[in-house]
């Protein structure tokens, strides 16, 4: 280990790279290769859909969409997760505290693992009881039981692979960090035709497929973080104890906060279920559709937080509050794109996807006219990064719980009244309008009141 730990020394003799240069040119660098690779998973999962969608089975699309609901979840526990390695991390570096650095990086990879094994473990026993809650039954459940068994197992695989994405983007390997979440859509692209046609395994060829994909990325996230920066140290017990408690002290908050999505997804879910199997493989379709269009906001939220921790260990508050404000420009400008495309191609994704009277009204309706809705959430995503790196995580599990249920239900069950599936979506949109106004006005006090006590302190 002591000679993996020298790979390319003179690299970290420099300054972190964040805190030096054009902080707009940072954050699109970062938003760009991290945008490539966090859409290569979405296009990885969206692969999944459209070869489903060739077998001409409505209730293995259904079944998608609830299976998509409870992956959520478990993928939200792998965020959770690399986002605390984020908040260790990239500070230490902007210290140019390289040493617990490394020793920090071999903790946070054994905690993503006990951490995800543990929780993983319990969705998948839940898995029947879930579906159920969802609406699920008959075959549409018994077909995302069975996707779910597959797939939810590899959880602890795909959390450790997202810490070392999380590393690599911590110190500013930007080009890395994507090659881990590449490499999912690839395989997963690859062998999904083999294994759904070829092998006629179908929906469960589909969940091996997306498995396999998750091993290779672990393996491009180790190798980077070991072979190619050294960031690898030798695990003891007394600095894991001491190590693991830091890292759940801001994984649980930011599990916590990346688990009320799903939660409010869920509960739209079971909203639309009350509408048949059309209406949820519309929702089905459009939460593949929605992280396709929307990757660099996904992606500038998870990439952001580097940069400030890099500028923040190096007590540049200037630059902190500066890269806040052109992540919100670059959300409102990627929206803007998004929105363009998603209205200009609206049917023809209809009709990709083989959706047909209600389903494909809903596909319509939503890259029509809610999609630009989405900014408010990205809004609510930058200032959810900003929380969490700053060791305020508890803001972010207030706002996104808040958001999830007085900014989703009520908004949901009137919509629901008024205009019954097409209700449902739109009032799942319109509530994040406050909540992403509301987290903005936050996350520039805390700025102003850290920068405060900085310099007071001085």
């Amino acid at each position: 280990m002591a000679e993996t730990n020298a790979v390319r020394p003179r690299r970290y003799s420099e300054p972190p790279k964040f805190v030096t240069g054009s902080i707009l040119r940072h954050i699109l660098v970062m938003t760009g290769t991290g945008a490539v690779g966090l859409m290569a998973i979405f296009a990885g999962d969206l692969a999944n859909m459209w070869f489903l969608s060739r077998l001409g089975d409505e209730a293995i699309v259904a079944a998608i969409g609830y299976a998509s609901s409870i992956l959520f979840f478990t993928i939200s526990i792998g965020i959770g997760l690399s986002i605390a390695a984020t908040s260790l991390i990239s500070p230490a570096v902007g210290a140019g505290q390289m040493v617990r650095a490394r020793r920090l990086s071999v903790n946070v990879h054994l905690g993503a693992f006990v951490v995800s094994l543990v929780l993983g473990l319990v969705v998948w026993a839940a898995v029947p009881w879930l579906l159920r809650q969802l609406g699920a039954s008959g075959r549409t459940h018994t077909l995302a039981a069975s996707y779910l068994n597959i797939l939810v197992p590899s959880l602890p695989i795909l959390a450790v692979a997202m810490s070392s994405a999380a590393v690599l983007r911590s110190v500013g390997d930007a080009r890395r960090a994507m090659n881990v979440t590449l490499i999912i859509a690839v395989v997963n692209t690859a062998l999904d035709p083999i294994f759904i046609f070829m092998f006629g395994l179908g929906i469960e060829g589909a969940a091996l497929a997306s498995t396999i994909a998750r091993f290779a990325a672990l393996a491009v996230g180790l190798d980077g973080v070991i072979r190619v920066h050294g960031l690898m140290g030798r695990p003891k017990l007394r600095p894991f104890v001491g190590d693991i408690r830091a890292m759940l002290a801001i994984a649980t908050p930011a599990v916590l906060t990346n688990i009320a999505t799903p939660a409010a997804n869920a509960y739209v879910t079971s909203a639309i279920a009350v509408s048949g199997d059309a209406a949820v493989a519309a929702w089905a379709i459009i939460g593949r559709i929605m992280p396709v269009a929307f990757g660099a906001i996904y992606a500038l939220s998870g990439t952001i937080g580097p940069i400030i921790g890099q500028n923040f260990g190096a007590r540049k508050h200037a630059r902190v509050r500066e890269a806040v404000w052109q992540s919100l420009l670059v959300t409102a400008a990627f929206t803007v794109l998004a929105w363009a495309l998603l209205a200009t191609f609206a049917e023809p994704l209809a009709r990709t996807f083989k959706a047909t009277g209600e389903a494909a009204e809903l596909v319509i309706l939503f890259c029509r006219w809610l999609a630009p809705l989405f900014v408010f959430m990205g809004a609510l995503f930058i200032a959810n990064a900003v929380f969490n790196t700053l060791g305020q995580a508890h803001y972010s599990t207030v706002l996104n719980w808040a958001r999830a249920t007085i900014g989703t239900v009520p908004f949901v069950e009137l919509g629901a009244q008024l205009a019954g599936s097409k209700g449902v979506l739109a009032g799942n949109m319109a509530g994040g309008i406050v909540f992403g106004v509301v987290a903005v006005a936050l996350c520039f006090r805390l700025l102003g009141e850290l920068a405060r006590r900085d310099t007071s302190s001085s």
